[in-house]
């Protein structure tokens, strides 16, 4: 057991959550808890096996999600950044409970459209995704980035935990982030079939994208509460099995330190 000097002197595990039932679980985990709000973004911190965490409700969307890690990142300076919670499954093979664990996101809700005169319609089958790239500046240089990959040590020690998890599966996969749900299942087989799409959600890519400027290990881990492909509705319990399965990731996380 660390001391308290110890303690405040290690960088803690950010683990993020837009959802109550996302964090709830999490919060729950936590001994010695103190709660911070910056503006509208709410931290928990505390200590599992005494070691620190700092629980984060993002709050749904991009844009909460960028301020909000932008905030955990600034104020706790963690050592990794593991964005979790629930999903809308593209890839067939998945099922309502399965768990992807992200090697790459992005935003699938950028795209551009070509030149039409007014009065030739809108053509939604036609207009590109994705071109439009994301920038960050890095030792002073533009970089441009249509993805951004999750740090390979997470993931492999995220998947060497898969057989913990007894709710389904737990599968590596591409995540599509966007302000938008969506339920045309031709659409959804659009977005597996061009990007190889496992599932889309709202925050990790945003979340991503700041852990990359600041260079910090991040993972997100996201299970299926639902489905189209399957005709499967949202299922809060999802997000709290995906939540058990993320502390299993945090305790092997601390004993690594």
């Amino acid at each position: 057991m660390q001391n308290h000097d110890q303690t405040a002197s290690l960088n803690p595990i950010l683990v993020q959550g837009a959802m109550d039932v996302e964090i709830e679980t999490l919060v729950e985990a936590l001994s010695d808890v103190r709660v911070k709000t910056f503006g509208s973004w709410t931290f928990w911190e505390g200590q599992i096996k005494g070691y620190p965490v700092v629980v984060s409700r993002t709050e749904i969307g991009l844009a909460n999600a960028a301020a909000s890690t932008t905030l955990g990142i600034e104020h706790y300076k963690p050592k990794f950044v593991i964005n979790q919670g629930t999903a809308g499954g593209h890839d067939p093979k998945l099922f309502r409970g399965d768990i992807v664990v992200g090697t790459s996101s992005f935003n699938m809700g950028s795209y551009k459209t070509e030149f039409t005169e007014k009065g030739q319609g809108m053509h939604p089958t036609q207009w590109q995704n994705f071109d439009m790239t994301m920038y960050l500046r890095e030792n002073g240089e533009v970089v441009k980035h249509n993805h951004f990959k999750a740090d390979p040590e997470l993931v492999k020690l995220t998947m060497s935990l898969a057989s913990s998890y007894d709710k389904g599966q737990v599968v590596e996969g591409v995540i599509g982030t966007g302000d938008e749900w969506n339920r045309e299942v031709d659409r959804i087989n659009w977005f597996h079939e061009n990007f190889n799409t496992a599932i889309e959600e709202m925050e990790t890519s945003a979340a991503a994208m700041v852990a990359e400027a600041y260079k910090i290990p991040f993972v997100s881990i996201r299970v299926l509460s639902n489905t189209d492909q399957h005709g499967q509705d949202f299922e809060p319990q999802t997000a709290i099995d995906c939540q058990h399965f993320v502390l299993n990731v945090i305790d092997e996380l601390i004993k690594a330190q």
